[in-house]
């Protein structure tokens, strides 16, 4: 199971941090987000280790994803952030260890969602 927090409501501009708290180990992690109206759509993902990350054209050099195994959490930062970027955010736990699968079908579990919006 996988639990998702850390939105609110902010201004343009502003930053948040988004957690997701596995019940156990996980392989690759991953962000995912669905704006009103719009299907869901790719964010960013992590692999097993870490050493590997990657992001959404929309969304790179402003966020930074992060995992921490010790706490079975992986982290969303979100700097700079835009009102295109308001979305319900979910993450999603991969059945591969690697970061290049990022279809939804690649992925076993899904976080709740947690709602993030930007206000101009």
């Amino acid at each position: 199971q996988l639990q998702a927090c850390g939105g609110g409501l902010v201004q343009a501009g502003a930053s948040l941090r988004l957690s997701c708290v596995a019940s156990g180990r996980t392989y690759a992690m991953a962000w995912f987000r669905q704006a009103p109206g719009k299907e869901r759509e790719f964010v960013s993902i992590i692999n097993r280790v870490g050493n590997r990350k990657d992001y959404s054209d929309s969304v790179k050099g402003r966020f930074t994803i992060s995992r921490d195994d010790a706490k079975n959490t992986v982290y969303l930062q979100m700097s700079s952030l835009k009102p295109e970027d308001t979305a319900v955010y979910y993450c999603a736990a991969s059945r591969y260890t690697g970061a290049e699968r990022r279809r939804d079908v690649d992925f076993y579990s899904w976080g709740q969602g947690t709602l993030v919006t930007v206000s101009s």
